[in-house]
C-alpha cells in the first residue's frame, strides 16, 4: 500500500544516497593538480577518472536496477554502498594511475547500484502528483549538491591531502548504511516476491520495452540531460573563452544557473498541487526551447553577455521541473519492474549524454558551435512533447 504523506527523515535520507553520485564526480576536483603530482600523471590523464566513473556508472544501474527487482532494494543498495566504501578506501591508497582508474571503476559500480535504488524506492512507495513532489523535492537537493562538493573537497585538500577526500567519501557510504536501515527500510511497504521462473536480465529489459507508452520518457530525459552536459563541458569555453569573464564572474554566472534551477524547481513543487505532472512537464519544456530559442539567436547575433545570460538561465532552469515531473511519469508505467525500469532511464541518460558531452569537445571552438549542438539536443525534447501520445 502506498502512503500519501512521505516523512522528512525518508526524504533526507533519500536525498543524502542521491549524493552520493555528486560527491563523487565533484570533491575531489580541486585535488586534479596534487593528484596528477603525487601519482606522476598530467592533469588530461587524472581527467580520465571522471570518464571512466560516468561510464560506468551507466553501465552498473542497468545490472543494478534489475537485480533490486528480483533481490531486493536492501540487498542491492547497502551492497552498493559496501562496494563504494571499500573501493573508496583502495582509492585512497592508490599508488598509481591505473590502481586508481581501476577503483574509481569499482566505486561507479558500487555508486550506480545506489543511485538506480532511489527512484525505485520512490515508486516503491508513492505514485502520481507525490511522486512529482518527492522527485523534485530530491532533485532540489541534487541541484544544490553540486555546489557544495568542490567546497567540501577543497576544505579536505587544505587539511591534508588529496587522500582525505576518498576516505570522507568511504566514510559518507559507511554511514549511510544505517541512515538508509533506520529511515529508508524500516517501514518500506513490503513488496510481493516474484515466483515462478527467474526472468533473465535481458528479459526484465524486454519487459520494460513493452511498454511503449513509458519509451518516449527516456528520449525526452537523455535530450534535456544532454543539453545539460554539453553545457557543463563548454561552460568555461563559453564564459571565460568567449566572453572573457575571470574567475570569479565565472562562478557566478555558473551559480546564476543553479539558482534557476532552484526556482523551477520550487515553483514546479507549488503547481504540483494544482496541476498533473503532464501538464507541468509539457510547459517546462517549452520554456526550454523558449529559452534554446534565445540562446540561439544571441549566439548568430553576437548578442552581448547581459543578453546571454537570461537565455541559459530559462533554458537551464527549466530542467528543475521538466526531470522530476518526467520520472514520475516514466515510472508510473512500472508499478512491479521500477528498479529495471529506472535503471534503463538512468543508465541511458548517462550515457547518452556522456558521449553528447564528449562530442561537443571535437566542435569548433565557438559559441555558435555549442549553442547549436544545445538547440538539437533541445528540439528532440520539444519533438517527442509534440509528438507523443499520452
Amino acid at each position: 500500500m502506498k502512503t500519501s504523506k512521505t516523512p522528512l527523515s525518508l526524504v533526507l535520507a533519500l536525498a543524502l544516497a542521491m549524493m552520493l553520485g555528486p560527491f563523487s564526480l565533484d570533491t575531489y576536483l580541486p585535488a586534479f593538480p596534487a593528484i596528477g603530482a603525487d601519482l606522476g600523471a598530467p592533469a588530461s590523464a587524472v581527467a580520465l577518472t571522471v570518464s571512466v566513473y560516468i561510464f560506468t556508472l551507466a553501465a552498473s544501474q542497468l545490472l543494478g536496477g534489475a537485480l533490486s527487482d528480483r533481490h531486493g532494494r536492501r540487498t542491492v543498495l547497502l551492497a552498493g554502498l559496501g562496494i563504494y566504501a571499500a573501493a573508496s578506501l583502495g582509492i585512497a591508497a592508490a599508488r598509481t594511475l591505473p590502481v586508481m582508474i581501476g577503483g574509481r571503476a569499482l566505486q561507479a559500480l558500487g555508486g550506480g547500484w545506489v543511485l538506480v535504488s532511489v527512484p525505485a524506492l520512490v515508486r516503491d512507495r508513492v505514485s502520481g502528483r507525490e511522486a512529482a513532489k518527492l522527485f523534485s523535492l530530491l532533485g532540489l537537493i541534487m541541484v544544490l549538491a553540486p555546489g557544495v562538493a568542490p567546497s567540501v573537497g577543497s576544505a579536505l585538500l587544505e587539511a591534508g591531502s588529496w587522500r582525505w577526500i576518498f576516505l570522507a567519501l568511504a566514510g559518507y557510504a559507511a554511514l549511510l548504511a544505517p541512515l538508509t536501515q533506520r529511515f529508508i527500510f524500516r517501514d518500506l511497504p513490503r513488496r510481493e516476491p516474484e515466483t515462478g521462473p527467474v526472468p533473465s536480465l535481458g528479459r526484465r529489459y524486454l519487459d520494460v520495452f513493452a511498454e511503449r507508452a513509458a519509451l518516449p520518457y527516456i528520449v525526452w530525459q537523455t535530450a534535456v540531460f544532454s543539453v545539460l552536459m554539453i553545457f557543463v563541458t563548454n561552460a568555461s569555453a563559453i564564459y571565460q573563452g568567449h566572453f572573457r569573464q575571470d574567475e570569479r564572474m565565472f562562478s557566478l554566472l555558473f551559480a546564476a544557473n543553479v539558482a534557476a534551477m532552484v526556482v523551477f524547481n520550487l515553483a514546479n513543487r507549488a503547481l504540483l498541487a494544482r496541476y498533473p505532472s503532464r501538464a507541468i512537464l509539457r510547459a517546462a519544456t517549452l520554456v526550454l526551447g523558449a529559452g534554446m530559442l534565445w540562446l540561439v539567436t544571441a549566439a548568430l547575433a553576437r548578442w552581448p553577455l547581459a543578453a546571454f545570460v537570461p537565455g541559459m538561465m530559462l533554458t537551464l532552469g527549466s530542467m528543475g521541473a521538466i526531470s522530476p515531473n518526467n520520472q514520475a511519469c516514466y515510472l508510473e508505467h512500472f508499478p512491479r519492474n521500477g528498479g529495471t525500469a529506472a535503471a534503463l532511464l538512468g543508465a541511458t541518460q548517462f550515457s547518452v549524454a556522456g558521449a553528447m558531452s564528449a562530442f561537443s569537445t571535437r566542435l569548433p571552438e565557438t559559441l555558435t558551435a555549442v549553442v547549436l549542438a544545445m538547440a538539437v539536443c533541445a528540439a528532440v525534447a520539444v519533438g517527442v512533447m509534440i509528438f507523443s501520445d499520452e
